[in-house]
């Protein structure tokens, strides 16, 4: 009944998808239209075919797919970048935009942190000596993390300029699956998964890549649907990978 449930769900969030999406074309084939007729001012054109909107818009997306961590991120940096370029600052702010920017990154990941931490479910009296959650924040190091819960139900990782490595060869889900946040940003995150859970992709990468390579190893891979590990968030100049051995 739960796995009816959770496939009834994931058809409507991917109906929902298509419906925004198809509403992004709508609006972009318009404005496009106004472009070439020459009826878009040059200072909106210039606005809205750009790079930094392009950002924004990937990370509206992100956020109605359910990656909030990652649109934030997205939506602030494009945001700040197209400030910075259209508005006039004082040049005292523009001499201290990176920190600015950083200090940005770091208020979002600690507001979101501190939403999924108050959403996280409680520890069961049986599992509660094993890693049944991770939360894991790495920077200019490593970490190798063996996770042997018997009812794992997820975690969170950020890595800059580190990396990250699960090996949950041992584990076994919750009935209701596990969701994975990453954030990697000049970093890698790697997780060692047995061969039949079903691995879900739902990471907006920028400049980076998340790959499974189970398939590289295992000759024929039989995934069962009701052992599915949601791996969710944001890299950039770094990869997230799925594995075997």
């Amino acid at each position: 009944m739960k796995l009816e449930n959770s496939k009834q769900m994931e058809k409507h969030i991917a109906a929902n998808k298509r419906i925004y999406f198809g509403i992004f074309l709508i609006a972009l084939g318009a404005f496009w239209i106004m472009e070439r007729s020459g009826l878009m001012p040059n200072f909106l054109n210039d606005i809205l075919i750009s790079w930094q909107m392009l950002l924004i818009g990937i990370g509206i997306f992100s956020i109605i797919g359910g990656n909030k961590t990652s649109g934030t991120i997205l939506i602030v940096i494009g945001g700040f970048f197209l400030a910075t370029t259209f508005i006039d600052i004082p040049d005292f702010l523009i001499r201290i935009k990176w920190p600015l920017l950083i200090i940005g990154i770091g208020v979002v990941l600690l507001v979101t942190h501190g939403r999924q931490r108050q959403e996280k479910p409680p520890l069961t009296e049986n599992t509660s000596n094993r890693l049944d959650y991770f939360d894991d924040f790495v920077v200019f190091g490593g970490r190798e993390v063996f996770v042997d819960s018997q009812n794992f139900y997820g975690g969170k990782s950020t890595s800059m300029f580190g990396g990250a490595e699960y090996d949950m060869r041992q584990a076994r889900l919750s009935p209701n699956g596990a969701v994975v946040d990453c954030v990697s940003v000049f970093g890698a995150c790697g997780f060692k998964v047995p061969p039949d859970w079903t691995v879900k992709n739902e990471v907006t990468a920028i400049f980076g890549a998340f790959a499974d390579k189970r398939g590289s190893t295992l000759n024929q891979i039989v995934t069962n649907p009701s052992k599915t590990l949601i791996v969710k968030g944001f890299c950039a100049f770094g990869a997230i990978e799925i594995k075997h051995f």
